[in-house]
């Protein structure tokens, strides 16, 4: 493997602003992404109070079905002492959703090894699974590469109620038969049939959305010592009852110090991540009907659609004796979070930061700091036959990145053309419209019906000048399928649609090609934290 860094144009204002203005995290953050803020954060952390004990008996009762490694163990018990937590969080995608969810966790992983070693105390990586998100359109599709082009294979089961990913069940058939049509089409290689086996083996196993994703990663991860926590998983729920009668408590506040906040955001143009407003409970409640949104009216907390209408007395009752009835919004989860665990950072992608940046004062309303924020690490996976197909153009990643390698198709397609062909079709085309026009001349006293007829003939034969025009494209194009297969390679693996790979392609595609030694071998990497995009040269 090799590893290169690429400085692309950041084209996210917030992102920008976030690697670049100090004036912009004082603003919106804590502690700017530097080293000086990790002594100053433990210090914070170490007069805080946590559950610990109870934190680490609900993290291994969720992850004992996945299976323990002796290093998950190890963070667990170090977590039920005095360690402190670099966390990150994803959907639970099919597939374990787009590589970017990976990416995420390497970062988890390396920042979490890092500060262990530069801070001298444990520091343990925990990956937290947004299993209360009830969006199953955003997780339910795989992208896989043909010809060129990104293809959506979307799983098809309907499900009538919004139940969060960790409630809901799929069916066992229809996910094995997805599966086998998706790990089709990456191709057959020596890896492909254990590889199938033991996602196949993950979809028996499991049930839920959930599940079958946290078993995908606890096996790429499991050397690593990775923790993971469902955030809908009901004794974590029990756990956080304390937690949400203070968001209950302190709910209209919250509101108040978002909404404003995400104005500020929002007069810098940086846009309304959360769409804040003030008479919101940034809390959900798990209706039969599933998960709908709680707002505050007249001191109670409602939702219009279902004609539910808590007091506040109710809900902090709910709260003690049915938290699982419970669940965070966009605006509470990461608060939730900061209570349940020591957070030294926090990895993030863009879309998360930016919504982040709204909290600021919702997390000193409950007596907290947020923790340092650390942008995930970007990065472009480049096999082995896309690195030749570079060579062999006198391309290089960047080069497709910016839309050169486009231009350039587009270029050597012109390139291509016969013009010497163009041009007797052309002059062929000149001359016929000469000649009808004559004969037009000739017959112009007659009926108008012998005008149509003229019309119509002349209208055929362009239609048929245009055919051979059409033929004689497409058999120079054959002619060069080659060369033109590989600019499709090069844009279809690297920037399909001229979005980065990560955020389609499912790492299973690579881990098909290069086999289950892959996610240890990106590990090894000495990757650096500094907001620029890695190549990997596989």
């Amino acid at each position: 493997m090799k590893l290169e860094s690429l400085a692309l144009p950041e084209s996210n204002k917030v992102m920008q602003s976030y690697n670049n203005d100090t004036d912009f995290l004082h603003t919106f953050f804590d502690y700017g992404n530097e080293e000086s803020a990790y002594p100053e954060r433990l210090q914070e952390l170490a007069g805080r109070t946590y559950e610990r004990t109870q934190l680490a008996d609900t993290i291994r009762s969720f992850m004992e079905p996945f299976g323990l490694s002796d290093r998950a163990r190890q963070h667990i018990n170090e977590l039920a002492e005095d360690a402190v937590a670099v966390v990150g969080g994803q959907q639970a995608g099919i597939l374990t959703g787009p590589l970017y969810s990976v990416h995420k966790a390497i970062t988890v992983i390396l920042l979490a090894k890092r500060k262990r070693e530069a801070l001298g105390v444990p520091v343990v990586p925990v990956f937290w699974v947004a299993g209360e998100d009830h969006d199953l359109n955003e997780i339910n599709h795989v992208f896989t590469q043909t010809g060129g082009q990104a293809v959506k294979n979307q799983y098809r089961e309907k499900f009538i109620l919004k139940t969060m990913a960790s409630d809901t069940v799929y069916d066992t058939d229809k996910l094995t038969a997805f599966v086998k049509e998706v790990v089709s089409k990456f191709g057959e290689t020596v890896y492909t049939s254990n590889l199938l086996d033991e996602v196949l083996t993950a979809v028996t196993q499991e049930k839920t959305f959930t599940g079958f994703f946290v078993r995908l990663m606890n096996g790429l991860f499991q050397d690593e010592g990775l923790l993971f926590i469902d955030s809908a998983y009901k004794p974590l729920r029990e756990m956080e009852k304390n937690y949400f009668s203070r968001l209950i408590e302190h709910s209209s506040q919250v509101a108040e110090k978002v909404s404003a906040k995400e104005a500020v955001f929002a007069e810098n143009g940086y846009g309304s991540p959360i769409g804040a407003e003030v008479d919101a409970a940034n809390l959900f409640y798990v209706h039969e009907t599933g998960r709908v949104l709680l707002s505050r009216e007249e001191g109670h907390f409602v939702n219009t659609s279902t004609g539910l209408r808590f007091s506040e007395e109710e809900m902090q009752r709910i709260a003690h004796e049915e938290p699982w009835l419970l669940s965070n919004n966009v605006a509470t989860r990461p608060l939730m979070q900061d209570m349940v665990f020591p957070v030294l950072a926090f990895v993030g992608g863009p879309g998360e930061i930016a919504y982040w940046a709204t909290l600021k004062e919702a997390f000193h309303q409950l007596g907290m700091k947020m923790p340092i924020i650390v942008p995930r690490m970007s990065m472009t996976l480049v096999a082995r036959q896309v690195s030749q197909a570079l060579d062999v153009r006198s391309f290089a990643v960047e080069d497709v990145m910016s839309g050169e390698l486009f231009a350039a198709r587009e270029s050597f397609i012109d390139g291509l053309q016969d013009e010497h062909v163009n041009e007797a079709i052309n002059e062929t085309e000149q001359l016929l419209k000469a000649q009808f026009e004559k004969i037009a001349a000739v017959v112009k006293d007659d009926s108008a019906m012998m005008q149509g007829v003229l019309d119509k003939n002349l209208a055929f034969h362009k239609k048929q000048l245009d055919y051979l025009k059409l033929k004689s494209e497409e058999s120079i194009l054959l002619k060069h399928d080659a060369a033109l297969r590989a600019f499709g390679l090069l844009e279809g693996e690297l920037f399909p649609g001229y979005v980065l790979q990560e955020r389609l392609y499912t790492p299973y595609s690579y881990l098909n090609s290069y086999g289950p030694t892959l996610i240890r071998e990106l590990l090894t990497l000495p990757f650096e934290m500094d907001g620029k995009h890695k190549i990997v040269y596989l």
